[in-house]
């Protein structure tokens, strides 16, 4: 997302991805522009093909949204939704570009008054009936439309991570819109950022001496929601040499309680700051009261000892982001001294 000769997310950690393209047809187009010619590459179990680049393209959601401008695509998109906070610096320029069809989750009126040609959203549950519409009405409609491969289970690779699913999105996207060489650069500098954050693993090199960590990504009613073992975080913490305190946990953000954080005694915190999404408990300030408001978790050795990170939340979901939240990861478990 960003170009003209892109955007680049340099939050702090240059953000790197890497490519393993799923595209059909890539030929060895460089970023040919919208003349280029036909290309055809597989989206969540359906081909999308195009005789020439989308010029009308509508984003569901902020990470779909955030992936395009990264590619430098702001020029080509018809329309933006439901975004939760607000777009990072590097982004504002080429976001103030793009008209928005809905603040919040886009209906299937809002979304064809903006006549996509495609449409791009980082999670399936985007396309219902009562929502967008579902994929096959928008075909029907000669509409493509694309599913990041991070939410398409079951139709991946075996054993391929989150960041590799992310990249194959970039290599599929930057295919689609004849972008392949920033999707290249892209995808480079995220496999790169990646690689330095696994360097804290290298120096942990017994899985014992792996420090444990709970992800406390919103409080909402007074009860936690963590990251469980398919989410992301669970990724993020192998990359870093960390381990995940409820990896057993089958879900991306389960609700748990604070007596089971608290029985599962993790070294350390990473709190995902929501606080531009504005609802009750979404600020690192209100979920730090929250613990040390608590008769059992303010107890834990990690709240009482203030060995909490907090990142921004909206970067422990899958987007061109991550990688910015796992920099964050690596370096505070630095400042921890659990990596040395």
């Amino acid at each position: 997302m960003r170009h003209p000769t892109r955007l680049g997310i340099a939050l702090a950690l240059a953000l790197a991805t890497a490519g393993c393209s799923t595209a059909a047809g890539g030929g060895s187009r460089a970023d040919a522009g919208p003349g280029a010619g036909a290309v055809s590459v597989t989206s969540c179990g359906r081909q999308v093909s195009f005789t020439a680049p989308p010029r009308r393209a509508v984003a569901l959601d902020q990470a779909s949204t955030e992936t395009l401008l990264e590619l430098g695509l702001q020029d080509r998109m018809a329309g933006t939704a439901n975004l939760k906070t607000k777009v990072p610096a590097p982004y504002e320029a080429a976001y103030a570009k793009v008209p928005v069809i809905a603040p919040k989750i886009a209906t299937a009126e809002q979304l064809r008054a903006a006549a996509p040609d495609f449409v791009v959203a980082g999670s399936a549950d985007l396309y219902t009936a009562d929502r967008a519409g579902t994929r096959e009405e928008l075909e029907a409609l000669k509409v493509p439309t694309f599913v990041s491969a991070v939410d398409c289970p079951g139709r991946n690779p075996a054993g391929a991570t989150p960041f590799e699913l992310l990249f194959s999105d970039y290599a599929n996207l930057g295919e689609l819109f004849a972008v392949r060489e920033r999707a290249e650069r892209l995808v480079a500098d995220q496999r790169a950022a990646v690689a330095k954050a696994a360097e804290n693993a290298s120096k942990i090199p017994r899985e014992a001496d792996r420090p444990s960590v709970v992800y406390l990504y919103s409080v909402f009613n007074g009860m936690p929601y963590v990251a469980g073992g398919s989410g992301l975080p669970s990724e993020m913490s192998r990359i870093v040499g960390a381990r995940n305190a409820f990896d057993d946990v089958d879900q991306d953000w389960p609700e748990v309680t604070w007596e089971e954080v608290a029985r599962r005694e993790p070294d350390f915190i990473v709190i995902g700051d929501l606080s531009e999404r504005g609802r009750p408990g979404d600020s690192a300030a209100e979920k730090r009261a929250a613990m040390t408001g608590h008769p059992v978790i303010s107890k834990l050795a990690a709240v009482r000892d203030g060995r909490i990170l907090e990142v921004p939340g909206i970067e422990l979901d899958p987007s061109v982001r991550s990688v910015h939240a796992l920099g964050l990861l690596a370096d505070g478990m630095k400042d921890l001294g659990h990596v040395r």
